[in-house]
């Protein structure tokens, strides 16, 4: 049912291409989840003076630090990445992604100092910051209404691949080997990005009719010898209306700009203010720091099951969150999966702490739980929050924003979500070394908690809605 299902939908003949493509663009999302996925295993590593691969080891000041600059590089990835999509278009920035990516394992290799590692985790942020801004867009910008919920949960499934096979290569992989088979990944993406073309919403906004048109016949597969009538109709009718929204949308702003008013009338105040709420939701609650710190996590707790192997089985469990996403979010529409994901992750973490406060503050025996329960109650979390909060939130930020302020909005949500990161992954390991993990995961259940509430009075369902509207 499953398998049938999925091939009615985005294996259809007439979506094959636009599959394509967004897999081509999502391959960044696979080489930075890497990069991410990295820095948990190998952390314990960094901060033992006898395990060390490098020629010094780091305490957990610098721990935290390391952990927290990708959220530096975050906040300037935002804005640059949104200047060079606005100034240059959607492909000029998928190109640039590949840069920070590549010197991110050119610094791993050569790093001499602490210093370094810094430097290399702000340019994985800068890659993570310019595409949460150009993925979402572009990938609205090229896929049908029917499927673009879907092909938009591709850029949680890459992330989370990534980060899979970066727990996997960091626990058993030289340091030094790792770069050298890594650093291929983001030159083939920059081949690829270059089969396809600008979208045609870009070009539409430069004027550029002709190019336009050639664009959504590429992305529609209306550009073969042999095109149906009724594929032709729906080709036509869907240019006519993407031509006449955006070349009012450009008269009005050729008119008057963007003024205050845009950002301060009903609808874009509250686009506005549920987007903050889920970027407060895919940090705050808790996953990302997880993620990075999971090995730590997992040996608070003591786990008496290898903490890179739980960490390797959670990579894989997020995963299949990311595949239910897929399945689902179209089907089921954005507002149950995000119900669904704030009160599963608020139970889940709620529970995690009641474990850690017995593992931590008491003298319980649970020698007959260390080996399973823990690693059991991290994958429910881990799972239920790829399904909705963390794999549906990118899609629901680009659909939810009035076009005409889409690109300064989105810009400015995902500048509070890198600020927000770095809060988190800096203060995680503090928190943890100085009140307890079972404090800290009580402060990530209450945040999933109020996110709840938020997410079932005041967020509306928005699935199939136009994006260029």
């Amino acid at each position: 049912m499953f398998l049938n299902t999925f091939k009615s939908g985005i294996f259809q003949k007439e979506f094959r291409r636009q599959l394509f493509v967004t897999l081509s663009a999502v391959l960044i999302t696979f080489c930075h989840g890497i990069a991410l996925g990295w820095l948990s295993p190998m952390l314990p590593q960094l901060q033992s003076k006898e395990e060390t691969p490098l020629d010094f080891f780091i305490d957990v000041n610098e721990a935290s630090w390391l952990g927290a600059a990708i959220s530096l590089g975050g906040v300037s990835g935002n804005f640059f990445f949104s200047f060079v999509m606005g100034r240059f278009g959607r492909k000029v920035a998928l190109y640039g992604l590949a840069i920070p990516n590549t010197c991110i394992w050119v610094l791993f290799y050569f790093a001499s100092s602490v210093e370094m590692l810094y430097v290399a985790r702000v340019c994985a942020g800068l890659t993570g910051g310019g595409m949460f801004v150009v993925l979402p867009i572009f990938i609205s910008e090229i896929a049908d209404n029917s499927v673009r919920g879907r092909f938009g949960s591709f850029f949680s499934l890459g992330i989370n691949m990534g980060i899979l096979v970066g727990f996997i290569v960091s626990s058993h992989v030289p340091y030094h080997v790792i770069p050298c088979a890594v650093i291929a990944l983001p030159l083939v993406y920059l081949f690829l990005c270059t089969r396809f073309p600008e979208t045609p919403h870009q070009l539409l906004r430069w004027g550029r009719e002709q190019e336009a048109q050639q664009s959504l016949r590429f992305y529609r597969r209306c550009d073969g010898p042999v095109v149906s009538k009724e594929a032709e109709r729906a080709y036509q009718k869907e240019y006519d209306t993407m031509l006449h929204v955006i070349q009012q949308q450009v008269k009005a702003s050729e008119t008057v700009g963007l003024s205050i008013q845009d950002f301060c009338n009903k609808r874009a105040l509250m686009a506005l203010l549920t987007g903050l709420v889920l970027m407060i939701a895919n940090i705050f609650t808790g996953t990302f720091a997880f993620i990075n710190y999971m090995s730590n996590i997992f040996e608070a707790v003591h786990t008496t099951l290898e903490p890179n192997t739980n960490t390797i089985i959670i990579g894989a469990v997020q995963i299949l969150g990311t595949i239910a996403s897929i399945y689902l979010v179209d089907r089921y529409g954005r507002k149950p999966l995000l119900i669904i994901s704030s009160a599963g992750s608020a139970l889940g973490t709620a529970v995690f702490g009641l474990y850690a406060f017995f593992a931590e503050e008491t003298d319980a025996d649970l020698s007959a739980y260390s080996a399973w329960l823990p690693v059991v109650i991290m994958a429910v979390i881990i799972f239920i929050a790829n399904v909705g909060i963390i794999s549906v939130t990118m899609v629901v930020l680009v659909e939810i924003l009035p076009q005409k302020i889409r690109a300064v909005a989105t810009s400015f949500c995902l500048g509070c979500l890198s600020f927000f990161a770095f809060t988190s992954l800096k203060a995680f390991p503090l928190m943890m070394h100085y009140l307890g993990l079972a404090a800290t995961m009580w402060g990530c259940a209450a945040v999933a908690a109020l996110v709840l509430f938020y997410v079932v009075v005041f967020v509306e369902e928005i699935k199939g809605r136009v994006t260029y509207e």
